[in-house]
């Protein structure tokens, strides 16, 4: 079994030329040697009707005159027979021996008709025979061209030149093949590097074919997927610290509980911090389940209609503790707008977004919340004045477990799922999401939604 596409590809090329040639030969004699044939014997009758009708206006001219006159003619051999059948001429002993014409033959051109032999049925090669008529008797004219020798020549000629073009043909196939290979057998090498866990490898290509189309899309694989394993083990870190240390500050105060005598204010303060730790470590696994279930290929909404701008002042009381301690002021410029959407989800969107813009405003900011109505479409924007983020950042923010700024998240929490969630739950409901932000100056973040739910074919 033939695994090397090197191989096959050589192996296809040639079968192919070898074929082409076969076929070739075959339509060529098909075609033009049965018409070069019927053109020389057509030539060769009218030259004898010629000389016959000119030996026979004569009035019995000199039969040896007539013979002489015919076998002068170049290339060609001539045989005469008589009433009989009896040859009485032959213009040459090398063609006696290799004419061997049929008495039927002879029979028929002294009888008035015209011979054509065939040229591959071993009829003496283009024969042709012509009546006559000799001292008053029917007799019979053959002419025979001399082509063998020249017809072996060419034929040798063209063996010699078709082995020629199939010689250098396979040796440019060769080249041909090993170019179209290399880029695949560089890939391949390539590719086992990836697999081994090294996405810095990047392939330079100024081809512009599928070859090269795929080589372009290889090293922007590799990019993106070395972006995913950096993300990921960004994330494992950050998981790992975010578990660590809730799970450290639980061990430690249950110590404390466990071994050391407390009065009950003590106590309590070490139980609810316990109690807040559990939380945090709930949160980040319900995230985590969360963000896997919306990335199912065939999640399913729950659509129904409610009243979204109501849904808004519910999430902006919800989260009062949080804007409130910080001494925040929401702002809220909501239409009367009833939307057919999965209320549920649209709530966590709502909760996410705010819940971000409260931690990354400081105290005494300002968030402004905004509902417009276009046509079917609603547009939501949640603007604060908190850091802003980065131009250069814009275009990560919702990848799963980015964060924009490292050593700030981990201060104000977060697992750096909220965008990526909102962001799914927006495309599952066919809308849009953008942020515009500015460092230092705030972020606003709009939503577009569909205000009614067109459920996806399946």
């Amino acid at each position: 079994m033939i695994k090397s596409l090197y191989v096959r590809v050589v192996l296809t090329f040639l079968g192919a030329v070898i074929l082409s040639i076969f076929t070739a030969s075959l339509l060529i004699n098909h075609i033009y040697i049965g018409q070069i044939k019927k053109a020389l014997q057509d030539h060769m009758i009218s030259s004898g009707k010629m000389m016959i009708k000119a030996y026979e206006q004569a009035e019995g001219g000199d039969l040896d005159y007539l013979m002489t006159g015919v076998s002068s003619l170049p290339g060609y051999a001539v045989h005469m027979y008589d009433s009989k059948g009896k040859l009485l001429y032959v213009s040459s002993e090398v063609q006696q021996r290799q004419l061997e014409l049929e008495a039927a033959h002879v029979s028929e051109v002294l009888h008035g008709g015209v011979f054509r032999s065939g040229i591959n049925k071993g009829e003496g090669g283009m024969t042709v025979g012509l009546p006559l008529t000799v001292n008053g008797s029917p007799g019979a004219l053959f002419i025979t061209p001399e082509v063998n020798e020249l017809v072996s020549m060419i034929g040798g000629f063209l063996k010699t030149q078709l082995l020629f073009i199939l010689g250098f043909g396979s040796l440019f196939i060769l080249i041909a093949a090993r170019y179209i290979v290399q880029p695949l057998r560089r890939l391949t090498r390539a590719t086992r590097r990836m697999a081994k866990g090294d996405f810095s490898v990047s392939l330079s290509t100024k081809r512009g074919d599928e070859i090269g189309q795929l080589t372009q899309s290889f090293n922007v694989m590799a990019k993106e997927l070395g972006t995913l394993e950096e993300s990921r083990k960004r994330f494992v870190s950050d998981v790992s610290h975010e578990i660590q240390s809730p799970l450290t500050s639980i061990k430690g105060f249950t110590q404390a509980l466990k071994y050391k005598q407390l009065d009950e204010q003590t106590r309590m303060r070490l139980l609810d911090i316990i109690e807040a730790e559990s939380d945090r470590l709930s949160r980040l696994s319900g995230d985590l389940l969360q963000l896997s279930t919306l990335e199912y290929e065939h999640m399913q909404l729950s659509p129904g209609k409610f009243s979204l701008d109501e849904q808004l002042r519910q999430v902006v009381i919800a989260l009062e503790p949080q804007w409130s301690t910080k001494e925040m002021t929401v702002n809220l410029d909501v239409l009367p707008v009833t939307i057919e959407a999965d209320e549920d989800r649209l709530s966590q969107i709502w909760s996410n977004l705010l819940s971000n813009s409260i931690k990354h405003t400081n105290n005494g900011g300002t968030i402004d919340i905004k509902v417009s109505l276009s046509g079917e479409q609603v547009l939501v924007e949640i603007a604060d004045t908190g850091s802003g983020i980065p131009e250069e950042e814009l275009h990560h923010i919702f990848k799963p477990f980015y964060k924009v700024d490292k050593s700030r998240e981990r201060k104000v929490g977060g697992s750096g799922l909220g965008l990526s969630i909102v962001k799914r739950i927006v495309d599952l409901h066919k809308g849009q999401i953008e942020v515009a932000s500015t460092p230092g100056k705030g972020t606003t973040v709009s939503v577009q939604l569909p205000q009614f739910y067109y459920k996806p074919e399946l």
